[in-house]
């Protein structure tokens, strides 16, 4: 009875291994290689760091937005350039940027941050001072305080 069971147990993984070889990967190459995630914009992002108008907004709304979530305790002074700014494509932007942070318990301390934004309404440029029209969807480094 243990040897049949483990013929068993081996046709059955060889059975599996079959089926995701033959049916399951071909069917996820041929998802993965099509057009189904594919977003067409007019902003294709850069691999490199730049600074324009929308990387100045987009720091401009990461200060507000850490000036919003902090504390009253807190006194902030943020430096008037990011270090870097990208554009990763589809108006979404990663900004890295120094803070310094004062509070009556521990002092001025110097952070660094890194905060990744988005324009909402894409290449509609009539809202880019609104800060409803932009959603931080990630901010690191100031967690801590």
């Amino acid at each position: 009875m243990k040897k049949f069971s483990t013929i068993l147990f081996l046709v059955g993984l060889i059975g599996l291994i079959l089926l995701q070889r033959e049916l399951i990967m071909p069917l996820v190459y041929k998802v993965v290689s099509s057009d189904l995630f594919l977003k067409d914009s007019d902003d294709p992002g850069s691999e490199v760091a730049i600074s324009n108008e929308l990387t100045d907004l987009a720091f401009s709304h990461c200060n507000n937005y850490i000036k919003d979530e902090l504390d009253d305790d807190y006194s902030v002074m943020f430096s008037s350039k990011p270090i870097n700014a990208w554009s990763i494509g589809n108006y979404q932007y990663v900004i890295n940027a120094d803070i310094e942070i004062n509070s009556n318990d521990e002092g001025i301390r110097l952070k660094r941050y890194v905060c990744r934004i988005s324009y909402n309404k894409g290449s509609d440029q009539s809202g880019v001072m609104d800060p409803e029209n932009w959603s931080v969807y990630g901010l690191s480094g100031i967690d801590e305080i």
